[in-house]
């Protein structure tokens, strides 16, 4: 997802954050922080929403029962523009934890891998690995990130009562979906809850559409990386045209302006909505928080034209990894941590601690049986020949930070999809010279 522009006064206190938390990591970061006792002790810094923090919290746990010579201490960062500018910084002044989460995919390759981190390509959990994560944590020749979670998709939530009180089935082209949103409407039920105050909800429609695109044209990603392929131009401007059609045809929820994840959430399991985009990773929110969701709520891809290509567009797992400045008796507890992680004892041990909500990336671990609906409708796309597509980051590097405030314009109707797919194609294009990128 892109990063939320923040103000002078923002980047002010971000920067004193940075600096305290520098502070804080020349006394626990990399290097030899052994206890007295013989005991090797790790930094190991993850993210502090809920979401990411307990599983991590959990593999430690599990990972420390089995091997009581390590001791696992975990730091926290913030999300956002704020946590990635912190990782960026820690690395670039060799004051990174012994391990940290990040992203897989174009973000992965900012952080200069070949340059900053501890290549894994020799360790023996990578021949139990999924191709496609790993192929989002290479670069050069080499590996750098072993998954901790599971793989994740985009698409919409959907309320199955609704579905089964109005006789509607699940769509398999968009003209269908429409259709469905009509009748709910008709029935006094908000058929798409929008949810812009968190604004990177925003992008889901038109991000999660990538499979579409990509099964029209499947060289698209790689035209779109060499300056050949424009979101301005079909295929992919049919990913803003979504979005804009949701809120022209007066299917969103009247406060999508001032509505939030959990509200969205909260509505499509009650039913007061009948469907909400989202990713997967939300699951796992939604049924903590309302527990009739697991067996209420099922997942559909955005649907396309032909219902011939109809599939999910696919997020990997995040990554661990480990900085170049982990070294001695910490790198090879890192090395033990890390293939412990990438082994069914640690998918168990996550599994314990939050149910999955999509295939993880380590082939021999396997999901539980009581899974929710919305998990158990994604997995057959998984499982299926060109059921799945990667979301475009996992394919390029190039990503414009301003794609989360263009789809709320286009979403609310500020901004026609024709307007907004060229502002964004202008927003990558200063991305893509920055990387230096041949074409641009």
């Amino acid at each position: 997802m892109s990063r939320k522009p923040r103000g002078h006064t923002s980047s002010a206190i971000a920067s004193i954050a940075v600096a305290m938390l520098l502070l804080a990591a020349c006394a626990v970061g990399g290097g030899d922080d052994d206890s007295a006792d013989g005991k090797v002790t790790l930094t190991f810094l993850t993210g502090d929403d809920d979401q990411i923090l307990i599983p991590s919290k959990a593999v430690a746990e599990a990972f420390m029962r089995e091997n009581p010579d390590v001791e696992i201490d975990i730091e926290t960062q913030p999300g956002g523009s704020e946590g990635d500018n912190l990782i960026k910084t820690r690395l670039a002044t060799g004051e990174m934890s012994d391990m940290f989460l990040y992203n897989s995919g174009s973000l992965f390759q900012a952080l200069n891998p070949e340059q900053t981190l501890t290549p894994l390509t020799d360790e023996p959990w990578i021949s139990d690995t999924h191709e496609g994560f790993l192929a989002s944590t290479t670069a050069g020749d080499d590996y750098f990130g072993a998954p901790i979670g599971s793989a994740g998709a985009g698409g919409f939530l959907y309320n199955r009562d609704v579905y089964e009180d109005l006789g509607l089935e699940v769509p398999k082209t968009w003209d269908e979906f429409m259709a469905n949103n009509e009748r709910t409407k008709q029935a006094g039920i908000d058929p798409v809850m929008g949810t812009y105050v968190d604004t990177w909800t925003a992008q889901i429609v038109m991000l999660a559409d990538f499979h579409n695109i990509l099964a029209q044209d499947p060289e698209w990603a790689d035209k779109y990386t060499a300056n050949e392929a424009k979101y301005q131009d079909e295929p992919a401007v049919s990913s803003f045209e979504k979005l804009a059609e949701l809120h022209d045809q007066g299917y969103m929820n009247q406060d999508f302006a001032s509505s939030r994840l959990d509200e969205g959430l909260e509505q499509v399991a009650s039913g007061e909505a009948a469907h909400y985009p989202a990713l997967s990773l939300s699951i796992g929110q939604m049924v903590n928080n309302y527990p009739e969701s697991a067996e209420g709520v099922g997942f559909f891809p955005i649907p396309g034209d032909d219902p011939s290509i109809n599939g999910f567009t696919a997020w990997m797992a995040n990554a661990i990894y480990i900085p170049n400045t982990t070294t001695g008796d910490d790198l090879d507890a890192a090395l033990r941590f890390l293939e412990f992680l990438a082994s069914p004892a640690g998918c168990n041990a996550q599994t314990k601690a939050s149910p999955p909500t999509g295939p993880y990336m380590v082939q021999s671990c396997t999901l539980p049986k009581d899974l929710p609906v919305a998990v158990e409708d994604m997995l057959p796309y998984f499982a299926e020949e060109n059921g799945t597509s990667p979301a475009l980051e996992f394919l390029s590097p190039v990503k414009g930070p301003a794609l989360e405030q263009i789809c709320v314009e286009v979403g609310s109707g500020i901004r026609s999809a024709d307007d907004g797919a060229a502002l964004y194609d202008e927003d990558v294009e200063k991305q893509a010279q920055q990387l230096g990128l041949e074409g641009w």
